[in-house]
Parts: structure tokens; sequence; C-alpha cells
């Protein structure tokens, strides 16, 4: 079951790069991130009303949903949307890979939970992998100041990201369920993120085209819906860190798709990159003698 929703994670998230750069234009970033979590919001509260699996929560509960929402569904993608106007998306895929290392810091410094020392030679080999598959891009683009504040934002993204995955370890941890967390969380971070294009006086109107609602709905259903639901699930089931590391695997996805809808070239330092990425997934999540595997322990 976990290798199920691991993949899920990979395939969907890997997916969602695209689907951002295909909302870039005239809507303004928060305008955007407001529609996409009005419409995944709307659909998990009607969709667990009609189920009758809406769960009560205490007030001070919904005050750590509402945390959880501004973290993960609300000033973490305004800051993804907002990069994405001055480094590529696949760049942005690249940096969000840091949610491995921040999500072993932040469960330490939280839950005082101490990541396997595999996890360390995991994380190192995948994030070295990453750099070495996007080398040519890194030198093609050079350090100028739109790149250093697009890298530094997509970094307080990731970091927002990583501390919403503490709260849901937190939720989980009291009994409470996943998709009534997640649901009043998106929630939340719908409404602030709405206050906020608001106050910054911008134009709720969508752009009506085909691409950029196409995009929409991808976002909120599969994107949104889906996939966070399937990710918290997995925070819990097999750990913060353990699930993060799914997220190195995400330019791959956004690799692929490029190679062939966008002509990209495979170049020697993307081989040796990938090779890289899959052997820090064997040494993560294969099953050697010596110890049982946490990825695939609890069906």
């Amino acid at each position: 079951m976990n290798a199920l929703l691991y993949a899920l994670v990979v395939v969907i998230w890997g997916t969602t790069w695209i689907a951002i750069f295909l909302q870039q234009g005239p809507v303004p970033e928060a305008v955007s991130i407001f529609w996409r979590f009005a419409i995944a919001s709307t659909t998990m509260l009607t969709i667990l009303l009609c189920l009758r699996r809406l769960r009560p929560l205490a007030l001070r509960d919904h005050l750590f949903c509402m945390v959880q929402g501004c973290c993960v569904f609300g000033f973490n993608f305004l800051c993804f949307y907002t990069a994405a106007k001055w480094i590529n998306t696949g760049l942005e895929s690249v940096i969000f890979s840091m949610a491995v290392l921040f999500n072993a810091i932040n469960s330490f410094i939280f839950f005082r939970q101490t990541p396997p020392k595999r996890f360390y030679a995991a994380a190192l080999l995948g994030l070295a992998g990453i750099v070495t598959l996007f080398w040519d891009d890194l030198q093609a683009v050079g350090m100028s100041s739109t790149l250093l504040a697009g890298i530094l934002l997509s970094a307080l993204g990731t970091y927002g990201f990583s501390l919403g995955n503490m709260l849901s370890l937190r939720h989980q941890r009291r009994g409470l369920e996943t998709l009534t967390t997640n649901a009043w969380a998106m929630l939340y971070g719908t409404i602030v993120i709405g206050l906020v294009a608001l106050l910054r006086g911008d134009d709720f109107t969508p752009q009506w085209t085909l691409s950029y609602m196409g995009a929409l709905f991808y976002l909120a259903l599969f994107g949104s819906v889906i996939a966070f639901g399937v990710y918290f699930t997995l925070v819990g089931r097999i750990g913060a860190s353990n699930a993060a590391y799914s997220t190195l695997l995400f330019p791959l996805v956004a690799l692929t798709l490029s190679t062939v809808y966008e002509g990209y070239q495979w170049h020697a330092n993307a081989v040796v990159g990938l090779v890289l990425i899959l052997l820090g997934n064997l040494v993560m999540f294969a099953k050697p003698l010596a110890w049982r595997l946490p990825f695939l322990s609890r069906a």
C-alpha cells in the first residue's frame, strides 16, 4: 500500500510543475492560488459532508489547521508561483527536493525523531543526482539577481511545506483524520490567500483559456485534493522524512514529460544524475537482510 501511495505522489506532483508554468501570465499569482484551493477545499468539504466523513475538531485543532493552511496551501505557493517568473519550474522542483532535509531537521526539532543512518546517504545521493542532472541548466542561467530571488523564494516555500508536514504529523498523532484536517486547512489557506489578493487590489477574474483552466482544475483536483491527501497519509504511515524523499523523484517526472513534449536532450551529466537518484532510492528503500524496510513494512 505504501508503495502505491508513494508512486501516486511522485507522478501527480511531478507533473504539477508544468501546470504551474501554464498558469503564468496576466492573472496575479495570489488569484491563481486562491482559485486552485477554493475549488479543492470546496470539493473536499462537499465530498466529506456527503459521505459523512467530516469529523468535528476542537477550536485548538482548527487554529492549527489554519496555520497548516498558511504554510502548505497559501504562502508557500505564493513563493513558488512568484519564483516561476524568474526561474524555470524544473529548477523549482530541484529546490523543492530540499524538503527531504527540512523534514529531517524539523522532525528532530519538533518530535525528536532521529532519521535512520541510511537516510543521510540516500539524501546526499539524491541531491547530488539532482544537481548533476540540472548542471547544464544552472550553468546556462548563471547566478543573476533574479535567479537568486527565485532560488530563495523556492527554498522559503519548501520550508513552509515542511512546517505543514510537521503540523500534519501533529494532527495524526492526536488521532485526527487526515482528510478532515486537510479540508479545513485548504479552506483556511484559501481565505488567507484571498485576503492577500484583496488587499493587493488584484483582479479575481481567471484567464478563460483552455491551457489556464485545464491547469487550474488539474492542480485543484489532482495536485491538491488527491495528492495532498495521499501525501499526508504517507507522512503518518512512514514518517515525514521518508515521505519527503519522494520529492527527489519529481524532477525526473518533469524531465520525462519535457523529453516527450519539449525535446529535452539527455546529456552525459543527466544520465549520471539519474543513476545517482535511483541509487539513492535503492539505499533508502531496498531491503537488506540486516534491517526491514520502513517503506514496505506497513501495508
